[in-house]
């Protein structure tokens, strides 16, 4: 397996305060550089940076469409990080404190198939999608079939 490097993701908010608020406050990524404009956060050691359009409007979001994936309407695009099972577990507590409405509530998804795993979705005021997920082993079964 090729040894993991972290990523950078960049997406678009509609209010760099609320960002801060909803990534730094409510999710506990801590924050790097920014400007009025944009904003980098420590997402699990990979790099995620808000940067803003005004042109989504104070009250709007960024679109999306859903697949099903079992039996759930599974919202693209979205993005996240698989995380350890502690960890995971330690992200559901903390956040099911500060989201009032989880996309799919954190569940087991395809149980007793390969590629079982735990995951949980749910949006930041933007709209931007986010999938949290844990596998007992993460080598063997991310990309199970």
């Amino acid at each position: 397996m090729i040894p993991l490097t972290p990523f950078h993701l960049a997406i678009q908010v509609r209010d760099i305060d609320e960002a801060r608020d909803f990534y730094g406050y409510k999710l506990g990524f801590s924050e790097g550089r920014s400007s009025d404009d944009w904003v980098d956060f420590n997402m699990f050691g990979h790099q995620l940076v808000t940067h803003l359009n005004s042109e989504i409007g104070k009250k709007g979001k960024v679109p999306y469409t859903s697949n099903s994936v079992d039996g759930h309407g599974v919202p693209v695009p979205h993005f996240g990080v698989v995380l350890s099972f502690d960890n995971w577990n330690e992200l559901r507590n903390k956040v099911t404190e500060v989201i009032d409405d989880f996309i799919i509530e954190p569940y087991v998804r395809f149980k007793g198939e390969p590629g079982e795993q735990r995951t949980m979705f749910f949006e930041d005021p933007s709209g931007n999608f986010l999938e949290f997920k844990a596998f007992k082993d993460i080598d063997s079964e991310l990309f199970a079939r």
